[in-house]
C-alpha cells in the first residue's frame, strides 16, 4: 500500500523513525518539527541531528515548522507529539478542512496519560475532546514493542493498531506493514493504551533494579524476572480497572512484548532514567516529583514513565488500586524513600 500522503506531527525519535520507516515505502511524508534546525538537518542532511542523530533518513521524508501546512490534504495524520505536550499540539490542527471533516484518518503515537481539570486522562480520549466531532470513535492507537532505533534500522518490529472503528484500524495496519513492521489489529483501544503507559514505570523500577543488581548479593537475573511478572500484572489491574476490554491484550506484544523491550532494551530511556538514579543520583536537584516534572527539560532525555507515575498514583487512589510497584516508584520519585530499601521491602 504505497503512494499515501501522510504527515507526522512531532519530530521526535519515534515519530521521526515512524515517518522514515513509512517513507521508506515510497509514501510522501511531510513531518512537522516546532525547530528551525530540525526543519533543516532533515531536508538538507537527510538527519534528525537534535533528536535522532546518526540515522540516514529516507530521500520521500521533507520537514516543515508549518503544523497547518504539514496536516493539510494528508490521507493519514499520525500524532507522535509527547503527552504534556500533545493536546494543545492537536488543537492547533483541529480546524484543517480534512481533519474537520473526518477525512483523514488519524493515527496516535503518543504514550501516557494526560492532565485534566478532571483528572488524568488516556491519550485518545483526549484527543477526542480537542479535536473534531467526527474524529470520536474513529483514532488509532498505534503502540508495541518498538524502539524508534530500531524501527529506522528496519529490524523486525511487531505493532498494534487499535480503534473502535475495525476499518480504520485495518487502514492504518495495512499503511504500516512496511518492510520491517509486522501490524495486527484490536479493539481494545483502553487496554492498550494503558500498556503503553504503565510499561513506562515499571521500566524505570527495572532500571533500578537492573543497577543495583550489578553489584548485589541480593538480586539477579531471576529477581528481574520477578519484577517484569510483577509489574505485569499491575499494568493488567489498572487496565480492567480503567475498562480493558481483552485480557489476551496484556499477553500479546501490547502487554508483555512491549513491556519486556521497555525494561530490558539498550535503547530504552526509562530504564536509562532509573539506572541513573542509582548510577548517577539523577534525582539529588529535585524537591520531589512536581518540581521533577516542572523541569523534566534540565534531564537531557524524556523519561515518560516519570510523568506517567503522578498519573498511575492518582488513578489508583481514586479507584483504591494496589500497585506496589507503581506506588513505591512514586515515593521513590517524590524523596519518601531510596531505591534499595522501595527493593528490598517490595520483593522480599
Amino acid at each position: 500500500m504505497s503512494g499515501k500522503t501522510i504527515g507526522v506531527i512531532g519530530a521526535g525519535a519515534w515519530g521521526t523513525a515512524m515517518a522514515h520507516a513509512l517513507a521508506s515505502d515510497d509514501n510522501k511524508v511531510e513531518i512537522w518539527a516546532l525547530e528551525d534546525d530540525v526543519v533543516s538537518s532533515v531536508n538538507n542532511e537527510h538527519e534528525n541531528k537534535r533528536y535522532f542523530p546518526g540515522y540516514k533518513l529516507s530521500a520521500n521524508l521533507t520537514a516543515s515548522t508549518d503544523i497547518i501546512s504539514v496536516a493539510t490534504g494528508k490521507e493519514f495524520i499520525i500524532l507522535a507529539s509527547p503527552s504534556l505536550y500533545l493536546a494543545k499540539t492537536a488543537a492547533k490542527i483541529a480546524n484543517v478542512p480534512n481533519i474537520a471533516d473526518g477525512s483523514t484518518c488519524i493515527g496516535v503515537l503518543t504514550k501516557g496519560f494526560v492532565p485534566s481539570a478532571q483528572g488524568p486522562k488516556l491519550v485518545l480520549e483526549t484527543l477526542e475532546n480537542v479535536l473534531p466531532e467526527e474524529c470520536k470513535g474513529n483514532l488509532v492507537y498505534i503502540a508495541g514493542p518498538s524502539h524508534a532505533e530500531e524501527v529506522a534500522m528496519g529490524k523486525l518490529t511487531g505493532l498494534i493498531a487499535a480503534s473502535e472503528n475495525p476499518k480504520n484500524s485495518i487502514r492504518v495496519r495495512e499503511l504500516l506493514r512496511v518492510p520491517g513492521l509486522m501490524v495486527y489489529s484490536s479493539l481494545d483501544v483502553i487496554g492498550v493504551q494503558i500498556c503503553a503507559a504503565v510499561k513506562n514505570v515499571v521500566a524505570i523500577v527495572f532500571g533500578c533494579l537492573d543497577a543495583i543488581a550489578e553489584t548485589s548479593d541480593l538480586f539477579g537475573d531471576n529477581t528481574e524476572s520477578l519484577l517484569l511478572a510483577a509489574g505485569l500484572n499491575e499494568i493488567q489491574t489498572i487496565g480492567f480497572a480503567m475498562g480493558a476490554t481483552h485480557a489476551e491484550t496484556f499477553t500479546s506484544i501490547s502487554g508483555v512484548g512491549d513491556l519486556d523491550v521497555t525494561c530490558r532494551s539498550k535503547y530504552g530511556r526509562n530504564r536509562r532514567f532509573g539506572h541513573d538514579i542509582i548510577k548517577k543520583n539523577i534525582l539529588a536537584p529535585f524537591k520531589n516529583l512536581d518540581d521533577l516534572i516542572d523541569r523534566i527539560k534540565e534531564i537531557e532525555y524524556l523519561p515518560e514513565g516519570a510523568v506517567a507515575c503522578r498519573y498511575v498514583h492518582e488513578i489508583a487512589e481514586n479507584l483504591h488500586l494496589k500497585l506496589p510497584i507503581c506506588n513505591g516508584l512514586y515515593r521513590i520519585l517524590n524523596r519518601e524513600i531510596e531505591p534499595l530499601d522501595f527493593l528490598k521491602e517490595v520483593l522480599r
